[in-house]
C-alpha cells in the first residue's frame, strides 16, 4: 500500500518555560509563580503538533538538542534541505528565519515541482511572522502566505482587510495572502479578488494564548491541503486557535476536534 503523502513544517523547535502568576505583572515589580510547566514550543514545531492532533500525516524539519536545554541550534540549511525526499510531501510549509537559504529550499521544490502534473504538485506556503525586513524577500515565494498582525503593523497598516489588500501585490500571481488579527478573526485575499472573512472563536475562559497563531496556521493547512475552500479554512483555523485558548498546551485538541 502506498504511503499517504504528508505535510512538512520546517523551522524551530525549541523550549518553552511558562510561568504562571494571578495576573501580568507590572513593570518592576515582583509576582509569586503560581507555577510553571516546560513546554516544547516554535512555530514549526507547534503547527506540526496540531496537524498530527488533528490526524494529519505530518513530519517536522529542524535542529534538535540531545538534551533538555541547548545552546542556540543552527537554522536548517538548503544543504540539509536537498536530503529530503521531496515526493513523500505533498505540502511544505515554512517558519520564515534564515530567508536567504529557504529561498533557495524552495526554488528546490519549485524544480521539483516543474517536472509534475500541477495536480501532483507541492504546495509551498510561508509564515512571515516577525518584524525582520530579511524576511520580507519571502513574500513572492509561497502558494499560501501568511502574515502576522504584526508585520501589518510594521507596514501601517491597522485590519487585516487594509493589510492583505496593501501587501498582496508583494505575493505572486495566483498565491493566497492570509492575516490572523487575534480576537477579531482573520481574513484572506486570493487571485480572484475577493476578501473572505471568519470571525474569532473565543472560549469561555480565557487561559493560554501561547502557540495560538502556530494552531490557526496548523487548522488552515489542514483544511486546504484535503480540499477544503478558502472560507473553510479560514473557519477551522480560527475555531481550533480558540478553543485551544482554553487550556493549557495542546492537549485536548484531537478530542474535541476528531472527525473535522
Amino acid at each position: 500500500m502506498e504511503e499517504q503523502q504528508k505535510i512538512l513544517c520546517v523551522g524551530l523547535v525549541c523550549l518553552d518555560i511558562i510561568n504562571v502568576v494571578d495576573k501580568y505583572p507590572e513593570e518592576d515589580t515582583d509576582s509569586r509563580c503560581l507555577s510553571q510547566r516546560w513546554q516544547r514550543g516554535g512555530n514549526a514545531s507547534n503547527s506540526c503538533t496540531v496537524l498530527s492532533l488533528l490526524g494529519a500525516p505530518c513530519a517536522f524539519m529542524g535542529s534538535l538538542a540531545s538534551g533538555p536545554v541547548a545552546e542556540d541550534l543552527p537554522d536548517v540549511t538548503v544543504d540539509d534541505f536537498s536530503k529530503v525526499t521531496l515526493s513523500h510531501f505533498k505540502w511544505i510549509h515554512w517558519e520564515g528565519r534564515n530567508a536567504d537559504e529557504q529561498i533557495k529550499m524552495i526554488q528546490q521544490v519549485e524544480t521539483f515541482n516543474s517536472k509534475l502534473p500541477p495536480h501532483q504538485r507541492i504546495t509551498i506556503s510561508v509564515e512571515i511572522e516577525k518584524t525582520q525586513e530579511p524576511l520580507y524577500q519571502l513574500f513572492p515565494h509561497g502558494d499560501v502566505v501568511f502574515i502576522s498582525k504584526d508585520v501589518a503593523r510594521h507596514f501601517g497598516f491597522h485590519s487585516a482587510e487594509a493589510a492583505l489588500r496593501g501587501l498582496y501585490a508583494r505575493v505572486k500571481k495566483g498565491a493566497v495572502l492570509i492575516c490572523a488579527w487575534a480576537e477579531k478573526g482573520a481574513d484572506a485575499l486570493g487571485p480572484d479578488g475577493l476578501l473572505v472573512h471568519s470571525d474569532a472563536f473565543p472560549p469561555e475562559t480565557l487561559v493560554d494564548t501561547l502557540g495560538a497563531g502556530d494552531t490557526f496556521n496548523a487548522g488552515v493547512l489542514y483544511s486546504l491541503s484535503n480540499g477544503g475552500s478558502l472560507q473553510d479554512a479560514l473557519t477551522l483555523g480560527c475555531r481550533v486557535a480558540g478553543r485551544k485558548c482554553g487550556f493549557h498546551g495542546y492537549d485536548g485538541i484531537s478530542q474535541m476536534f476528531s472527525g473535522v
